[in-house]
């Protein structure tokens, strides 16, 4: 059976893209535009996981994630513009399962929903971990954290999104459109050089950490994650 979501947003256009993106997904997805309508929603529809905006009017987030502690575990996610440690430090206090902060990338959020409702879930339909170890390197997709010889190292999502799809398959090489049509998806708009600038941001994080892994260009070809 299909999960539900409800997005208690009050920004039209990212409610509605968050909808979206979570439909194509297979989720099922329910808006409500202001704190109060999402409690009465949330208790109408009891949902499997709730997106919460903080800053909302009626009733702000803080107080729609109180009511629904009250008399539920439901797994909840913060949307929030604010980016403060003291603002995740409070909404985790309070209850809350995770903390996105806005502007937030697609993918990323959808990571987060599945990785939290992974955690929730028990046995019940254990996803593949979006995990991997390499020598002095972890790439953890689902936490979307990069480290770096014991060093988390802020990493943006589509990057990480690069690494983990060429350290998944070592030693393959992909092309420029391979990695585009595989990484960026419907989401890209622009030309072959954005793999290029992604990749050199990779370096720069990456270079001379391991003699066992790199980054390789394959010239005339285009880059695979090199094990040896």
């Amino acid at each position: 059976m299909a999960k539900s979501v409800l997005i208690v947003e009050d920004d039209q256009n990212i409610a509605e893209l968050l909808r979206l993106y979570l439909e194509k997904e297979g989720y099922v997805a329910a808006i409500a535009s202001d704190g109060g309508a999402g409690v009465e929603m949330f208790r109408k529809l009891q949902p499997d996981l709730v997106l919460l905006d903080v800053m909302l009017p009626v009733m702000d987030g803080w107080t729609v994630l109180q009511n629904i502690r009250k008399d539920s575990m439901t797994p909840v996610i913060m949307l929030t513009a604010k980016g403060e440690t003291t603002d995740k430090v409070s909404g985790l206090k309070m209850g809350a399962d995770d903390y996105i902060t806005k502007p937030f990338e697609m993918k990323e959020v959808l990571a987060r929903i599945e990785a939290v409702l992974r955690r929730g879930g028990g046995q019940e339909e254990k996803a593949p971990s979006k995990r991997l170890v390499f020598d002095k390197l972890i790439i953890d997709l689902d936490a979307f954290e990069l480290i770096v010889d014991g060093k988390k190292v802020d990493t943006p999502p589509k990057e990480m999104e690069l690494l983990f799809h060429l350290a998944s398959s070592p030693n393959r090489v992909y092309t420029r459109n391979q990695l585009l049509d595989e990484v960026w998806g419907f989401d890209y708009f622009g030309d072959s050089r954005t793999v290029d600038v992604h990749i050199k941001r990779l370096r720069e994080k990456l270079e001379g950490v391991s003699p066992q892994w790199s980054l390789k260009t394959v010239w005339g070809v285009g880059y695979k994650f090199e094990v040896v």
